[in-house]
């Protein structure tokens, strides 16, 4: 649901690459292979991660879109190329396909018989490439004072504690980049890993949940006056796209939905010469618009079905009963998909932000941006 911003991948889990084209952007803004970089190496870390992450160096490549390192205006290509290419496996045909993931599904939808095509495509190594371009997006958001940090909160139904609530972005990024698994706290990330040793003993998966904090947003971003302008409906589209993605919390939205109504608002108070909220249970949207507090958006993801212990399935060339294939999966991918989260995420931003101060030139974006917040409600202090 982007509407400025266009984004298009293409390429398979075992091709020789994964290309990108994010059109949209803004020319001016300083952008190179390694500020795409961090984000990358993110995704592939984490405590339960598979073999393939071990092969992998993902490191993003910009193509096209630049010139003397910095945007054109022009769509952004980028590839990254895949070290495990291996172009055997998708000669064996393949005809059972695995529940859970959209073999079946995409089998009967485009008449295959045989599922490669499908489990090429449809393998969540496409999220590699993602990553890539919301990088760039991220980068362009953190050049105008914006931050986007996610964590883990949950894996296995191990539940780490609320955050403390002095706590910004700093903190939070250094609590989670000392722990295996991106969870801020230390005895919770210990909890984490053993139980993703247990699972991976008995040869099982592990969803869980990830939190997205966004921070110095201005209000104003999305619209209430029509569906598919409203940013939630545009933020839940988007990281619902991520394979393993089941369900999106806003705020306090799952706890608020069993407490009486006016405990669930965020009252509007004045402090100095502004605006303050003393709770943001909202998390950062009202009617489908920021309001100027921190952006916060909860991710559960389901296990993933590829796992060492077979499932029940059918062989579509005989309707024989059978048991379904392993192939090399991680236990846990709850820690990457924090990463792709913020990708996602900053895509999504970067295209309100275009929508409402304009996408041809950088340091237009960069001016009209700030005249806005100047622009913002501001009183004497002597009358509060």
């Amino acid at each position: 649901m982007l509407r400025t911003l266009r984004y298009m991948t293409a390429g398979e889990s075992h091709g020789p690459m994964l290309v990108g084209i994010l059109e949209g952007m803004p020319a001016g803004l300083a952008l190179a292979d390694e500020d795409l970089s961090a984000r990358l190496r993110r995704r592939q870390g984490g405590y339960g991660r598979g073999q393939r992450m071990q092969i992998e160096t993902d490191a993003a490549r910009i193509v096209g879109g630049t010139w003397k390192g910095k945007t054109t205006g022009a769509p952004l290509a980028m590839l990254i190329e895949n070290r495990s290419s291996k172009q055997w496996r998708t000669r064996m045909r393949r005809t059972v396909p695995r529940p859970g993931h959209a073999d079946l599904a995409g089998m009967l939808k485009y008449g295959f018989d045989d599922a490669n095509p499908v489990i090429e495509r449809a393998s969540a190594r496409e999220t590699a490439m993602r990553t890539a371009l919301g990088a760039a997006a991220c980068h362009l958001l953190e050049r105008l004072g914006v931050r986007l940090t996610a964590h883990v909160v949950a894996i296995g139904g191990i539940e780490a504690p609320r955050l403390p609530s002095d706590w910004g972005p700093a903190e939070i990024e250094a609590a989670r980049d000392a722990s295996e698994v991106a969870c801020c706290d230390p005895v919770t990330s210990a909890a984490m890993t053993a139980r993703i040793d247990e699972a991976r003993a008995q040869r099982q998966s592990l969803g869980g949940r990830t939190e997205l904090i966004v921070w110095n947003l201005p209000p104003g971003l999305g619209s209430y006056v029509h569906w598919d302008r409203r940013l939630d409906a545009r933020l839940a589209a988007m990281l619902l796209s991520i394979p393993s993605a089941k369900a999106i919390e806003l705020g306090d939205a799952i706890s608020g939905s069993a407490e009486l109504g006016a405990q669930a608002q965020d009252v509007i108070a004045r402090k100095g010469r502004g605006i303050f909220r003393p709770t943001n249970r909202a998390g950062g949207l009202e009617g489908g618009v920021t309001n100027g507090q921190p952006l916060v958006v909860r991710v559960t993801h389901k296990p993933i079905p590829t796992q060492r212990r077979p499932l029940p399935t059918v062989d579509l060339d005989d309707g024989q009963p059978v048991e379904g294939r392993y192939v090399r999966s991680d236990v846990a991918i709850v820690p990457a998909a924090a990463v792709i989260a913020e990708a996602l995420a900053g895509m999504v931003l970067v295209d309100a932000a275009l929508e409402k101060f304009g996408s041809d030139r950088f340091a237009e974006l960069e001016r009209a941006w700030q005249r806005y917040l100047e622009q913002l409600p501001q009183w004497d202090e002597s009358r509060s």
